[in-house]
C-alpha cells in the first residue's frame, strides 16, 4: 500500500465508525464522538495542508496531542474523558 492509501483508509473507517455510533450510543457516547471527531478531523485537516504524505500513525500522534492538551486544560470532565478514551482507542485499532 502506498503512504496516501493507508492514511486514506483509516480516515474512511473513522468516519464509518463514527457514523455507526449516532444511532445507537448514549448522550455520553454522542457527545465523546462527536467530540473526538473534531479532534480528529482537525489532525487530519492540518497534515492535509503540510501537502506532503503522512500515515495513520501521524493522524494518531496527532490526535493524542490535541487530546492531552484539551485534557489539560480541563475541556473534558472525568466521566467524558473515560468516553473519548474508549471511542479513541477503538478508532486506533482500525488503523492497525
Amino acid at each position: 500500500m502506498t503512504a496516501v492509501s493507508v492514511p486514506e483508509q483509516f480516515i474512511d473507517a473513522a468516519a464509518g465508525l463514527f457514523d455507526a455510533l449516532v444511532p445507537i450510543a448514549s448522550d455520553d457516547e454522542l457527545f465523546a464522538s462527536g467530540y473526538l471527531r473534531g479532534h480528529f478531523d482537525l489532525a487530519v485537516g492540518t497534515l492535509q495542508l503540510d501537502d506532503t504524505p503522512f500515515s495513520a500513525a501521524d493522524v494518531i500522534t496527532q490526535v493524542n496531542s490535541t487530546l492531552a492538551q484539551a485534557i489539560a486544560n480541563g475541556e473534558l470532565n472525568s466521566a467524558d474523558q473515560q468516553h473519548v478514551t474508549l471511542i479513541w482507542q477503538r478508532l486506533q485499532q482500525l488503523a492497525a
